[in-house]
């Protein structure tokens, strides 16, 4: 199978199984399920987030999906539970459906190594 096809299928595996767990079956978008990425990694699970908190969530989320990659490392975690990173490498600079891509591919990454999806 080729690898786009493989991401594609995998990368509709994550959106089905999280939209029904987390969206009463409404598709999730890219940014939703980064934004669940980065509640996962804070281990807050109950609390609710204000807006500026929710960006901060989707910040940690994408730490995390690009440190396999090279881009981030794991720095230390504060006081109040928050993880902090810090950037290794530029980001390179990607168009759109590239960034996409890239982030569908860190995404599924994820859900295999956390064993969500095989």
């Amino acid at each position: 199978m080729a690898r786009d096809e493989e991401l594609k299928q995998r990368w509709d595996e994550v959106v089905t199984k999280l939209s029904a767990q987390f969206a009463d079956g409404d598709t999730l978008d890219l940014d939703a399920i980064i934004y669940l990425i980065g509640v996962q990694e804070l281990g807050q699970l109950e609390r609710k987030f204000k807006k500026d908190h929710k960006l901060d969530l989707m910040h940690i989320a994408i730490c995390k999906l690009l440190t396999p990659y090279g881009y981030y490392e794991f720095d230390f975690v504060d006081k109040d539970g928050w993880p902090h990173y810090k950037a290794k490498e530029t980001l390179p600079h990607l168009k759109a459906g590239e960034q996409s891509i890239l982030m569908k591919e860190a995404i599924v990454n994820y859900f295999i190594e956390t064993q969500y999806i095989k």
